[in-house]
């Protein structure tokens, strides 16, 4: 015999079922994007090292284009501005209360930026222009009787 309340019980368990599977799908199908992105990038990161169009020899470059991919199917490799930003701000926090307001201006692009990674280094540059106390105005001189 069935009862109002069993078909009513049904209907959501059926739509919470119906929703865990679109879920889990879902996530499935985004590890798969991901999983062809980090091939992808594994892929054109071979090239470049078989080609020499890296600054380091052809067994290193292929041995970290390997360890970059295993950490991108892992989910341990981060990618992104965000994510590069993120780090070079907390790299700021090491530094003296004074100077971590310039250094996050410099990660944010405010500046200039000379040098590369190949020539050994990328130098970036902001200038803060600091205004002193102002000297009091000198008192002018009271006028005295003066003859000619």
């Amino acid at each position: 015999m069935l009862f109002a309340h069993d078909a009513f019980c049904k209907v959501p368990q059926r739509a919470l079922a119906l929703a865990v599977f679109a879920v889990g799908l879902s996530l499935g199908s985004t590890a798969a994007l991901a999983a062809d992105a980090a091939t992808s990038t594994y892929q054109q990161e071979r090239a470049a090292c078989l080609k020499g169009q890296t600054y380091e020899d052809k067994a290193t470059c292929l041995k970290e284009a390997g360890a970059a991919l295993n950490d991108a199917r892992r989910g341990r490799l981060s990618e992104g501005a965000a994510s590069y930003e993120q780090n070079a701000l907390m790299r700021c926090n090491a530094l003296p209360a004074a100077d971590r307001e310039d250094c996050a201006r410099r990660v944010r692009g405010e500046g200039t930026v000379s040098g590369s990674v190949g020539t050994g280094g990328i130098y970036r540059e902001t200038t803060t222009v600091i205004v002193g106390p102002q000297p009091e105005p000198a008192q002018p001189m009271p006028m005295q009787n003066q003859r000619y």
